[in-house]
C-alpha cells in the first residue's frame, strides 16, 4: 500500500462537467484520489462506499472521485445522477493523464491519499472496502504521521 509513498500528486487538471477546474496540485489539504470507470465493475460496486467514507471523513480528507471515461460528462453524469450521491463529485480526466500517471498496468481502480502538501501516503490498487472501519484508520493513521 506505501509502494509509491512520497511521491507528489501529479501536476494534472481535471475538470467538472460544467467545465469548472480544479488543479490537483494546488488543492491544498488532504486528498484521496479515486480513478474509475462507468465501465469497471468494481469501480461502481467502490462509489458508494466513497461517498460513506467522504461523509466520515468531512474535513480530515478530500475525497475526489476522477473518471477515467474517454466520452467524460456523456457517461459520467448520467451515471452520478442515478447513483444520488451526497458527497461526491464528479471529476472528469477525459485524456487519461492520470491513469497513465497512477494506474499500474492501467487497472481501475486506482485510489491514492495525499497529504495537505501532495505527497503520497498510500496507494490501493483494485477495489476496496473504503467506509469499513480498517479503511479509516489506515486513513487517519497515515494522515497522522
Amino acid at each position: 500500500m506505501r509502494t509509491h509513498a512520497g511521491e507528489q500528486i501529479p501536476a494534472i487538471t481535471v475538470e467538472d462537467p460544467d467545465g469548472n477546474a480544479l488543479a490537483l496540485g494546488e488543492v491544498g489539504e488532504p486528498v484521496l484520489l479515486n480513478l474509475w470507470a462507468t465501465w469497471c465493475a468494481p469501480c461502481k460496486v467502490e462509489m458508494p462506499l466513497l461517498d460513506r467514507l467522504a461523509g466520515e471523513l468531512e474535513g480530515e480528507v478530500r475525497v475526489l472521485t476522477v473518471s477515467q471515461d474517454m466520452q467524460g460528462a456523456q457517461k459520467v453524469t448520467p451515471f452520478f445522477a442515478e447513483q444520488d450521491f451526497e458527497r461526491l463529485e464528479p471529476w472528469l480526466d477525459p485524456q487519461a493523464d492520470l491513469g497513465v500517471a497512477l494506474a499500474d498496468g492501467g487497472l481501475l481502480p486506482v485510489t491514492v491519499l495525499y497529504d495537505a502538501s501532495g505527497t503520497e501516503l498510500l496507494r490501493v490498487s483494485g477495489d476496496y472496502a473504503w467506509d469499513s472501519e480498517e479503511a479509516i484508520a489506515q486513513i487517519r493513521e497515515a494522515l497522522a504521521k
